[in-house]
């Protein structure tokens, strides 16, 4: 027999009654009634019930372990009366009666609990994150998270793609957020960078002919934290193809995610239509380019009914160039409680306010048009804004109005809560759709700078032609996958054309030059050959995250740092030597 088990704690049933077995594990709960020690041994595979008696020879012994003590258990397998069978566990037939004890590892007291699942500060929980793993609900996110991955690689292995490791230390590449740089011992004054992700290495695995690359990659950015992001790593899908169009690595990735949602979704329902909506689409309808489509409301633009209106705000508005007015469709939200807190949500998300209309049945019998605004520009202009967004009696609409980038974010925010307070959203469900045709370029607003609004190494829809005339008007072969309300992927199909990439970045302010000194590999590499190619990247950690039913990123993952960007259980940062630093020839600048 093994010296700490001849089973797990997951193994016995009620075929092994009268066996006696060896079990190991944590003392996961004890509970004394009074001459009779129940334990809860618990092990990565499950619980069984322990109990003792008077008569145990282990029974004295016993009465010492407390809660998360390792101990190694011998005795019998019994099995439990009828009325005290535990269905929700495996084990729950039998007991082992214990006839032997060793205690293995001793545990001190704990500074949160194991059993069950308290609410406990997330700065306790990331300081003892040892013990923080062992609850049930982490233990299960961190199995799931394994076995997806586990699934993600034979779904990919399957789809003939091969799995290649690229560097982690590499040069520093503008891919949007900041590097992590690191020092160099042999090369004084000069930093290599942590890969914000294999974007250049896996174009150059093309160039070199593999044709189906990926890769489980980390990857790092010194970013500000979210909920929904890790400030410092990060796990992705990396995916490249070659000889395809933006269809081609649809139809490649679509049967893997859904496959993955399908296996692991706990029965919700896996929607297999993906539409492609455009970015200026999804950023009308939505509010965002990561629309949740479980939630039905589409927005529309509704200026002209204004224009020219009673209600001056509005009609004076769309006097300036660039302004328009849209409605949020509220069905079944047309009562003056539900408008006043809608109103109150977008005062609390920074705006004055949004003006809305609530159709109701009148004195007569009749539908009416409530509210200020439907005062204001009468029943003429209302019942056309009714039908345009096929509202009815009972329902309602709020309106927003201004330069749409200036109102865009919050009126996605607001019909995500007018969708959540309604409940017309499906909770029990996946929704999936391609955002295409991003903006290459965008304007800074504060500098007037034109800059990459997304990869920089994206082909230009149109090629170089599109390059000669207005940057803010060229689309890319870009492309992100939304899931409800989160990007899943993003992706591309790549500018391998030499002359199309220097002219790219030199409209982003970028000279040939610089462009050489930055990504000399890579344009090196198109010099000699390169195919037409794409892919994608899909981020694992929120991939786990949805399907653990979780919004905190950090609780599918397995070391998170805080918020603050820090490391509690590992104490990083931490402060280098004196010898490191003189190695490195670096000095620390004190804070002022």
């Amino acid at each position: 027999m093994n010296p700490y088990r001849s089973h797990t704690c997951a193994d016995l049933n009620k075929a092994h009654v009268g066996d006696t077995v060896r079990l190991a594990g944590w003392v996961h709960r004890v509970r004394d009634h009074g001459g009779v020690l129940f334990i809860d041994l618990r092990d990565h595979y499950g619980i069984t019930q322990v109990l003792a008696d008077s008569d145990s020879p282990a029974f004295k012994d016993l009465e010492k372990v407390r809660a998360e003590w390792v101990i190694s258990i011998d005795g019998r397998v019994k099995a439990r009366d009828a009325a005290l069978v535990n269905a929700k566990i495996p084990t729950g037939e039998i007991e082992v009666y214990a006839q032997g004890l060793r205690v293995l590892g001793e545990a001190g007291e704990l500074p949160l609990p194991v059993f069950g699942e308290p609410d406990y500060p997330e700065e306790t929980r990331l300081t003892y994150r040892f013990l923080d793993l062992r609850r049930d609900r982490l233990h299960k996110n961190m199995m799931l998270r394994s076995n997806v991955v586990r699934s993600i690689r034979n779904r990919m292995w399957n789809a003939g793609f091969n799995e290649f490791q690229t560097p982690i230390i590499t040069a520093s590449s503008p891919e949007g957020a900041r590097d992590f740089l690191v020092p160099s011992r042999l090369h004084p004054g000069k930093f290599y960078a942590l890969p914000q992700a294999p974007q250049q290495f896996k174009q150059l695995i093309m160039v070199a002919g593999f044709d189906r690359y990926f890769q489980i990659a980390p990857c790092f950015r010194d970013e500000d934290p979210r909920a929904d992001r890790s400030p410092t790593d990060f796990y992705q899908l990396d995916v490249e193809m070659s000889f395809v169009e933006q269809e081609d690595v649809f139809a490649a990735v679509q049967p893997v995610i859904q496959g993955l949602f399908e296996e692991f979704g706990e029965g919700k329902t896996v929607d297999a239509d993906w539409p492609r909506i455009a970015y200026k689409d999804s950023m009308l309808w939505y509010g965002s380019d990561k629309p949740d489509l479980r939630n039905p409301i589409k927005m529309q633009v509704v200026s002209e009914h204004f224009r020219g209106s009673g209600f001056a705000i509005f009609a004076k508005l769309l006097e300036n160039e660039g302004t328009e007015i849209r409605a949020i469709p509220a069905p079944t939200g047309g009562s003056r409680k539900f408008c006043d807190r809608m109103n109150a949500f977008a005062q609390q998300q920074g705006l004055p306010g949004m003006g809305y209309i609530f159709w109701r049945k009148g004195d007569d019998g009749a539908m009416e048009a409530a509210g200020p605004l439907a005062k204001n520009i009468g029943p003429e202009r209302t019942e056309a804004i009714r039908q345009q967004l096929g509202l009815g009696e009972g329902d309602a609409a709020f309106f927003l109005g201004g330069k749409p980038e200036q109102f865009e974010s919050v009126a996605g925010r607001a019909r995500n809560e007018i969708g959540r307070e309604l409940g017309l959203a499906d909770e029990n469900s996946f929704r999936f759709a391609w955002i295409v045709d991003f903006p290459m370029y965008e304007k800074d607003p504060e500098t007037g700078k034109i800059d990459f609004s997304h990869n920089p190494f994206s082909m230009p829809q149109g090629g170089m032609e599109a390059l000669m005339g207005d940057p803010l008007k060229v689309h890319a072969y870009q492309y992100d996958l939304a899931c409800n309300g989160y990007e899943l992927i993003s992706g591309g199909i790549r500018n391998h054309k030499p002359e199309i990439m220097f002219k790219a970045f030199e409209l982003a302010g970028y000279p040939a030059s610089e462009v050489e000194k930055r990504f000399g590999g890579m344009v090196k590499a198109f010099k000699y050959g390169a195919p037409p190619h794409g892919g994608c990247a899909a981020g694992i950690d929120r991939i786990v995250m949805l399907l653990a039913d979780t919004a905190n990123i950090r609780e599918v993952i397995m070391f998170p740092m805080n918020q603050r960007a820090e490391d509690l259980m590992m104490n990083a940062p931490s402060d280098p030597t004196n010898e490191q630093l003189r190695e490195l020839r670096l000095r620390v600048v004190p804070k002022d």
